[in-house]
């Protein structure tokens, strides 16, 4: 029976050594261990190109190889048949291959010696069973999984519950105790392209609006490449180090709530179409937590969410509004506002509360209400407004806004955001304001 490469990609994980034979122009053999044997497609596989070897200086003159992979549960051996094709050395590919040789790397006690400098993609002739006695290993029915997450998910009719009910979703149907639900923005004028925490699962704080720039991470790697990474084993180079996480007086930073020290970690697109709208992340502190089927499921799962994320920023607002209920004076201690336009970045009594976009939004809010009394508002005017730094897409209003509200309830709740529609929503306070520009 002819084996398809997708039947064997346990054995592409990393986690026994794949042995490489080859030979050089005038037949003299030689064998050696390679690093990462990584899953391409049905037909192809790569291997990690980390240093002139022998290995590689063989298949430049001689493209042929065998490479013998192992099952690291049932231990079956599999001899693969291939041909060298092409080198990369940037693209989704490699980073995706960057970061599982981190991992390896760091669980060997290589991370200092491992360095990919290009992915070697090979086409699969042949594969082997080399022990076709021993006894397959069961799969893990991820389809089982996406199903039961699907039936947790249901109908979110708004973002903030499509938010929280993807992410306890997971915990649901993949028993994922620790995630991140991240949506993109890209502000005019801003340093960059970043994505911002919408809702969080797990963790001690929830790390809304934290920040991770394109590139930053598995999750701004996930983000830049479109495409999902995978690592089932501890590194230092994919995780959010604790200096990251250290406010900088000088331009302030919300800590995104990760574990200190993963050992599995996945981050998958958000994507409809050719569009990117934000990255589901996911960790664990147990070791080959995620398996290939795992990633596949999550793929299907973020392209589903994905797919709500589109649908949900085309619903129209509501054309009315409900009349406002009287509202009680403030009073107490004035709370002191500052706002410094610089970043747009707001403080409420010296402590740090959000800026960008949801920081410029909550600056006019309060001005408006100072100014006029006002306490009910609509997406559809904010949109409008020369003040705000928006981008085109429409749906990133309504998220800097869930942003807000959320950050607003954890570190100052005499101001909140009370939604009253679709597309409506009220200021209200308990405290009065001292309004200060910088």
């Amino acid at each position: 029976m002819k084996l398809a490469l997708e039947s064997i990609r346990a054995c592409l994980d990393g986690a026994i050594p794949a042995v490489v034979a080859t030979a050089a122009a005038d037949g003299t053999p030689n064998v050696a261990y390679a690093s990462q044997v990584h899953y391409v497609d049905s037909e192809h596989v790569a291997l990690s190109f980390q240093f002139f070897s022998k290995t590689r200086e063989n298949v430049l003159a001689h493209p042929y190889a065998e490479v013998q992979v192992i099952e690291p549960v049932s231990f079956r051996h599999f001899r693969l048949r291939v041909q060298y094709l092409r080198t990369e050395t940037e693209g989704p590919l490699f980073e995706y291959m960057k970061a599982q040789l981190a991992g390896i790397a760091a669980r060997s006690g290589m991370d200092k010696v491992f360095a990919l400098k290009g992915a070697d993609v090979y086409r699969v002739h042949a594969i082997e069973c080399v022990d076709a006695q021993a006894p397959a290993t069961p799969q893990p029915d991820a389809l089982l999984k996406l199903r039961r997450t699907l039936d947790h998910l249901g109908a979110c009719d708004d973002l903030a519950q499509l938010a929280d009910r993807a992410l306890a979703a997971l915990a649901h149907g993949f028993g994922i105790r620790h995630a991140l639900f991240a949506m993109l923005d890209a502000a005019p004028g801003a340093s960059g392209v970043a994505l911002y925490t919408l809702a969080s699962l797990g963790y001690p704080a929830s790390g809304v609006g934290a920040e991770v720039a394109m590139g930053e991470g598995l999750i701004g790697v996930a983000a830049r490449e479109r495409i999902p990474v995978r690592i089932n084993y501890h590194t230092g180079d994919y995780t959010y180090h604790a200096a990251l996480q250290v406010a900088d007086p000088a331009s302030p930073r919300i800590p995104l709530p990760v574990l200190a020290h993963p050992n599995s970690q996945i981050a998958v697109p958000l994507t409809h179409g050719a569009r990117l709208l934000g990255v589901l992340y996911a960790e664990s502190e147990q070791n080959a937590f995620f398996s290939h089927a795992d990633e596949d499921a999550l793929v299907v799962y973020g392209r589903h969410l994905g797919a709500l994320l589109a649908r949900l920023a085309t619903l129209p607002d509501d054309e009315s509004v409900a009349p406002a209920p009287p509202g009680e004076t403030p009073h107490g201690t004035p709370l002191v506002v500052r706002y410094f336009a610089h970043d747009h970045s707001v403080f409420v009594d010296n402590d740090y509360l959000i800026k960008g976009v949801a920081g410029s939004i909550l600056w006019t809010l309060l001005n408006e209400h100072q100014r006029s009394g006002r306490r009910d508002f609509c997406n559809r005017e904010l949109r409008r407004d020369p003040r705000l730094p928006l981008p085109d897409f429409a749906d990133n209003l309504e998220t800097r806004l869930i942003l807000l509200a959320r950050r607003l309830a954890e570190r100052c709740p005499d101001i909140a955001l009370e939604k009253t529609g679709r597309g409506r929503f009220r200021l209200s306070l308990t405290r009065p304001l001292a309004l200060h520009a910088a």
